[in-house]
């Protein structure tokens, strides 16, 4: 497992795990990231079926529609060259058609927040505010993961078993209102045994990262690799 965890107001900030993981579908926040980016170079707002086709891929996490918008950025090529713009420097896109096989670190992830919630971004207002509005209405079955460390949220998670190992790997992250702060999240994990066994430890590790934060005075910002 592998463990990022930002609170933007003080920038206290701390990472458990440098190693790359399956991303699943979390990588469909990147994949509408580089959708938005490329629409802004090309100085135009989403297309309506765009729009539809992005609400779908992070809403109800439909494939098809990740699909769809993996092949309109121009598939890994077009995700490395986004993820330079975003400043992500440990994500391997996946080739081919498999976005759902694109490997990243906590750390990257947490930056693809920061790009996402934080006014300094390459990402402008308007696609900030279309990804965050989306990451907030997550279908009923889907609100697990990071929304577990707060009462507020805006998540996307992935999941994913792995046929080699008859393994699951789950992964969330997303921003999360908790002790009366704001935190930016993220869990990866791969090797449980089951979906609801991997979504419990990542929920159980959620809790914990937001917990051992706040108990940490700031300007500490404890780095653990």
């Amino acid at each position: 497992m592998s463990v990022a965890v930002l609170e933007p107001r003080n920038g206290r900030r701390a990472v458990y795990g440098s190693q790359a993981h399956v991303t699943a579908s979390l990588v469909k926040v990147d994949i509408l990231a580089a959708l938005l980016l490329r629409a802004q170079r090309e100085g135009r707002p989403l297309t309506q079926w765009e729009e539809s086709t992005a609400a779908s891929m992070i809403r109800s996490s439909d494939n098809a529609s990740a699909n769809a918008l993996w092949d309109r950025i121009g598939g890994g090529q077009g995700l490395t060259d986004a993820n330079r713009t975003l400043r992500l420097t440990s994500t391997q896109a996946g080739s081919g058609p498999h976005w759902g096989l694109t490997r990243s670190t906590a750390a990257d992830q947490l930056a693809l927040l920061s790009a996402v919630f934080d006014d300094h971004s390459p990402l402008n207002r308007a696609s900030r505010d279309l990804i965050q509005t989306l990451m907030g209405h997550i279908d009923a079955d889907q609100d697990w993961g990071v929304s577990a460390a707060g009462s507020r949220w805006q998540l996307k998670n992935g999941w994913l078993p792995r046929p080699d190992s008859e393994r699951w790997a789950i992964n969330s992250m997303g921003r999360v209102k908790a002790h009366g702060s704001t935190f930016y999240l993220v869990i990866l994990s791969q090797g449980s045994s089951s979906m609801s066994h991997g979504i419990s430890a990542v929920e159980q590790a959620a809790q914990s990262a937001v917990r051992v934060l706040c108990s940490t005075p700031p300007p500490v910002s404890p780095i653990i690799r």
